[in-house]
């Protein structure tokens, strides 16, 4: 950290050899050079190439490759084209997916060029910041967003928006003192100004003593495009999937070949057969279907103000099981508000609304009293002419400049139905004394309407009583207290006739008046959600402890001041295994006064401890921590650096945003399981098919292109459709699930093996029947047990829109592309039995009316058979739960 704060100006003049005219053109041409532009470093931008070739990264895909290649090697074009094709679709669905995400994460970033005001040979000149280099001196006014790391020349009540770097929501009141102390964090160095920063108020002067990479935002955005990123639960999941399905095609090709061996079958004719099992356990079509289940959440995300930069991350929030969000902005307003008036005479007048704005009453018991409501009155009015501030409402939207604290009493003014014109235009003003941070107040001595000559002042409660005739300050000052124990940030009003060539002095103590920024609406039922869902909720925030505690009470983050721990009493870890370091966290949902690096480790912890977690922020300071955490989420309106370091951008900047993006993520994993329960159930009937012919001795029941084709065509029309679903309730009531968990649980296991096994005997005994009984054709009762398998998948999708659900408690409005899917795979099927391109390809014929009917009638045990089963199901999970509750 920079010791610049430590140092006089005058010395630092001689360090950068520069001087209040700045320097030439030529000398900073030439810095220019040494230092490079004053730019952050920026991630590699993702080209259209890169996302095309990340549709292939991944094991699914190289086992459906592999599987394509052997197919050609053995001269299997058909089944090959197959398998070539849906790796195509699969790469143009995420392809596209991917770019769009990418195309509206851009959209979001600030496109606009900061400038600078610099002075170079003595004459001041406007430049594109980029362009300025260490001893530059540089002018900054009020809304200016500052270009470099600066040490302030000089300041008139220069005050700036730190928020990015400290999480700090107040404005900090700059000075040009030299400062004392070793290392003081950023938020203390006053005579500092940081890059990326705001002026809010005020004006001054500053000389550039670092830029770019060497500026403390500079700094963070370096760490962060050093950090690698975590992988999300599906992915995790889908690559121990991936091998798994390799592992089990390779034993059942080793067995196959050892049976055949045994049984004395030609070498090639096991070839085709190791094909054909190769091919029933490969799910060839989730790579689409999964594909779409996860467009189909982004969509959905997207409506609910959640933008997603990785198709993978859609499913990675809902898997979350802790939550480390920031305060200002994410849970509350970040804009200053006046809740609560505490009066001289007593009385307490609370205040409704949030926010820079009009919306919002005055209420209290003695309201209506005469003393109250001149009291109130003359602190209201005193509070508008002691402001720099503005707030006008243009058409529906209200504008503002100013102070927050200025613009808060603004707000209070138009709550209780003044119009700030009237109040200013009815005095005369004779002198302003502006607010500094040795004095403590600010200040107006003004002429009234009837001549008298009056002052408003209003600052902390012990600048202002010094300026007051009280005698009862120990009451004022307990107020104050417990305001401050709440959270409130309490300035004191006061006003009084006086005399303009005396200092102030006389004045009356109007009341105090209490500001906080206050909760969004929807941010208490938001955390409950996700308490309700499993989900941790812990604040991590370098605002004051108290004010924090007070949040987190509000929200039921937190409910004690135990729960809570400051940057210093956390201070640093010493590395993952730092076993004192989580002993400290231990117990402890809010964190205050935390630095970057304290909330990046903060992370790391939380992750040691088996946690997923994800991690809000809009700053630069939080950057780092998002690029740690498993699921980074970063808001709409924060810095490019957060966004760029996020895998998901909440675009209206709302905690409410980000537990429906857990309700859809949960949503789209469950709706993922449905796809996968039904491509591995139909694929497990087909390779105990595939056994049972070779242990019978009968011929294969399909062929490895009729095998595709049910794999690809009619199955995979039928699996997208179950990507639509809308969700079912029952998934939010449930813990997360571990990253370590795998896609199968008891519950799928057992449907699978059920369905499978229901599946197996009507096809491989009606099979048997065909050949032995009746006496049919290979390719005749291939084609009447092709049909039947298309068939049962028409009833099993149904099966698996719900692994508990009957699917007649399903309403139909729930998922129109299921039963369209139904029909479009049967209208498929139907159609190549009757194209004598697809009769040559399939080896398939048209079949009789009634020879359909019997097989519909036959496919549709599946249905009943899994009705049954969740029925038994159900029955026993209620039991389990009023056994429960009896024992409790």
């Amino acid at each position: 950290m920079s010791q610049y704060f430590k140092q006089p100006v005058a010395e630092l003049y001689d360090v950068f050899k520069t001087s209040p005219e700045g320097l030439s053109a030529a000398e900073a041409d030439s810095r220019l050079k040494q230092h490079g532009l004053n730019v952050l470093p920026k991630s590699k931008q993702v080209t259209f190439l890169k996302i095309v070739l990340h549709q292939f990264a991944s094991p699914l895909i190289y086992v459906l490759l592999a599987a394509g290649v052997v197919s050609l090697l053995i001269g299997e074009a058909e089944d090959a084209g197959f398998i070539f094709l849906i790796i195509i679709i699969n790469a143009i669905l995420g392809t596209y997916q991917e770019w769009k995400a990418e195309t509206n994460a851009a959209a979001l970033q600030q496109l606009v060029k900061t400038k600078a005001r610099v002075i170079r040979d003595g004459n001041t000149v406007l430049l594109d910041a980029e362009y300025l280099v260490p001893g530059d001196v540089v002018l900054m006014e009020s809304g200016m967003r500052v270009p470099a790391d600066l040490r302030l020349i000089s300041s008139n009540n220069l005050r700036t928006e730190e928020a990015i770097l400290t999480g700090e929501s107040l404005p900090v009141e700059k000075k040009t003192d030299v400062l004392e102390g070793v290392e003081l964090p950023l938020g203390d160095q006053v005579n500092m100004l940081f890059a990326g920063t705001t002026v809010t108020s005020g004006r001054g002067r500053g000389l550039v003593v670092t830029t770019g990479l060497n500026t403390e935002v500079g700094k963070i955005a370096k760490s962060v495009t050093e950090t690698a990123q975590e992988e999300t639960p599906l992915m995790q999941r889908m690559n121990r999937f991936a091998k798994r399905i390799s592992v089990i095609v390779l034993v059942s090709c080793t067995v196959i070949f050892l049976i055949g061996f045994y049984q004395d079958i030609p070498l090639i004719e096991m070839f085709f057969v190791a094909v054909a099992v190769a091919v029933s356990a490969i799910p060839e079509g989730l790579p689409i279907a999964m594909t779409v289940a996860l467009s189909i959440g982004t969509s959905r995300m997207a409506k609910r103000n959640v933008i997603i930069r990785k198709l993978s991350a859609v499913e990675g929030l809902g898997s979350c099981n802790y939550i480390g969000t920031d305060k200002t902005g994410t849970l509350t307003v970040d804009q200053q508000t006046v809740k609560r008036i505490m009066l001289t005479n007593g009385a307490q007048v609370d205040v409704s609304g949030a926010g820079y704005n009009g919306n919002g009453e005055l209420a209290g018991e003695s309201i209506t009293n005469t003393e109250t409501a001149t009291l109130l009155d003359e602190l209201i009015v005193a509070g508008v002419l002691c402001n720099e501030a503005g707030l006008v409402k243009e058409g529906e939207e209200w504008e503002h400049h100013g102070d927050a604290i200025d613009v808060a009493f603004l707000a209070l003014a138009i709550k209780s139905g003044k119009r700030l014109e009237d109040v200013r235009q009815c005095v005369e003003v004779i002198r302003e004394i502006p607010f500094e941070s040795d004095r403590k107040y600010a200040a107006i001595i003004y002429t009234d309407k009837e001549g008298k000559t009056k002052a408003a002042a209003k600052g902390a409660l012990e600048a202002i009583v010094s300026l007051c005739a009280e005698d009862n300050r120990a009451l004022f000052f307990e107020q104050a207290n417990r305001l401050a124990e709440q959270g409130f940030r309490v300035l004191a009003v006061a006003s009084g006739e006086v005399n303009p060539s005396s200092p102030l002095q006389n004045l009356s103590l109007l009341g105090l008046v209490a500001l906080i920024d206050p909760l969004k609406p929807e941010a208490k039922s938001a955390v409950e959600f996700c308490h309700h869902a499993g989900i941790q909720v812990s604040m991590i925030t370098g605002d004051h402890p108290s004010t924090a505690l007070f949040i987190a009470n509000e929200l039921g983050i937190a409910s004690s001041k135990e729960e809570v721990i400051t940057g210093d009493q956390l201070g640093l870890s010493n590395g993952k295994d730092d076993e004192e370091f989580r002993k400290r966290l231990s117990g402890k949902t809010v964190f205050a006064r935390v630095s970057p690096l304290q909330k990046q480790q903060i992370v790391e912890a939380v992750q040691h401890e088996g946690n997923f977690a994800a991690v809000t922020g809009d700053g630069v300071n939080d950057a780092p921590a998002l690029k740690t955490a498993n699921i980074g989420v970063a808001m709409g309106y924060g810095s490019d650096v957060a966004k760029e370091s996020a895998s998901i951008i909440v675009t209206d900047n709302n905690f409410s945003s980000i537990a429906s993006g857990i309700e859809e993520g949960r949503y789209t994993y469950s709706n993922l399981r449905k796809i996968i329960y039904m491509l591995i159930s139909t694929g497990a009937a087909e390779i105990i098919m595939v056994f049972m012919a070779l242990i019978t001795g009968l011929p294969l029941p399909f062929l490895p292109v009729q095998l595709l084709w049910l794999n690809l065509v009619t199955n995979g029309t039928q699996d997208v459709a179950l990507a639509f679903e809308k969700g079912e309730p029952y998934v939010l009531n449930e813990p997360p699930r571990k990253p370590t968990q795998g896609i199968f649980d008891r519950l799928m296991i057992t449907e699978t093996l059920i369905s499978a096994s229901v599946m197996m005997l009507l096809t491989f005994g009606l099979w048997f029947h065909l050949l032995n009984n009746l006496h049919y054709g290979e390719a005749e009762a291939r084609n009447i047990i092709l049909l039947l398998m298309v068939l049962l998948q028409n009833f099993h999708v149904l099966n698996c829109r719900s692994e508990r659900t009957s699917v007649f408690s399903m309403p139909l409005a729930h998922n129109h592309f299921v039963w369209l899917s139904i029909i479009v795979a049967q209208g498929i099927h139907i159609l190549s039995m009757h194209i004598p391109f697809m009769q040559n390809l399939l080896n398939v014929e048209p079949v009789s009316l009634s020879e359909w009917l019997k097989l519909l009638a036959t496919a549709s045990i599946i249905l009943v058979v899994m009705e049954v089963y969740k029925r038994v199901y159900t029955n026993r999970l209620k039991h389990s739960k009023v056994t429960t509750l009896v024992r409790l």
